[in-house]
């Protein structure tokens, strides 16, 4: 289901009947309504029948309720910031499964709701971002991965190593799992400007990708649970005109009990 294009029907809808009732309907309710009080009919009416006469139709008042809050939500989801939930574990430790997050719209610039056409430049994924993008293979379906490659950089991948135009990205190890848990290193990588933590299994060898050079116009994401994220190692480049929006917030987490409003923090 598309909620952007239900949203933008909504708002068509009740704005022009909104829009209709207001230029011709309601002149024409009342001229009819001063024309029966003219010719004495309207004085021979109950009270009931005269308010009912002066009520607006029900798909009128239910448009004039509802078209500014539908404008406003339309507005607010489409240049401002839109929520989303975790539904995989791909970008553990940073997000867990269940997390609400949420992307900000415009830091990438604005874009058109449904055309996802871009209407003003106002920035361009960096290296290090969080990043929300439409799937380049169902673009229906939305991801969220860590920005690795810009257009024009060399990306290579072997042996749990990232490198970054022949560069070793750094990292150190924080901790290993406990005994009998399963194999899990959690390490801190400086991707650029950013510190951030990713997980490695060291008994799985994982993908092994000799170099490969981002595209104009196109990205390289990797998730942050480096062996459990179907990512650019597996499909390719996220085309710019995919992208939605830079994730800056965790603002709940529902993990199918009680929602908890205190785990709110910044993602590097």
């Amino acid at each position: 289901m598309d909620f952007a294009l239900l949203l933008v029907i909504a708002v068509a809808v009740t704005g022009v009947i909104w829009l209709l009732d207001a230029i011709w309907w309601r002149p024409a309710r009342r001229q009819r309504l001063a024309a029966s009080a003219e010719s004495g009919e309207l004085d021979e009416k109950t009270i009931e029948e005269r308010e009912k006469a002066l009520k607006d139709p029900w798909p009128v008042d239910y448009a004039r309720s509802f078209f500014p809050v539908l404008l406003v939500v339309l507005l607010l989801r489409s240049f401002l910031v839109e929520p989303f939930q975790i539904p995989s574990g791909s970008m553990r430790p940073t997000l867990a499964v269940g997390d609400f997050i949420l992307v900000n719209k415009f830091t990438y610039g604005l874009r058109l709701p449904v055309l996802n056409t871009k209407v003003v430049e106002l920035g361009e994924p960096e290296r290090g971002d969080v990043m929300v993008f439409r799937f380049p293979k169902e673009t229906g379906v939305n991801f969220i991965k860590r920005v690795v490659g810009l257009p024009g950089d060399r990306i290579r991948y072997e042996g749990k190593q990232l490198f970054v135009n022949g560069d070793a990205v750094p990292k150190e190890l924080l901790e290993t799992a406990p005994q009998g848990a399963p194999q899990e290193l959690l390490l801190q990588e400086q991707l650029g400007e950013v510190a951030h933590q990713i997980y490695n299994n060291p008994e799985d060898p994982g993908p092994q990708m000799r170099g490969v050079e981002v595209p104009e116009g196109h990205y390289f994401v990797m998730g942050d649970n480096r062996d459990h994220s179907n990512d650019s190692r597996y499909w390719g480049f996220v085309p710019e005109e995919n992208v939605v929006g830079e994730a800056f917030a965790v603002w709940m987490h529902w993990n199918g009990g009680l929602p908890s409003f205190t785990d709110v923090r910044g993602i590097d």
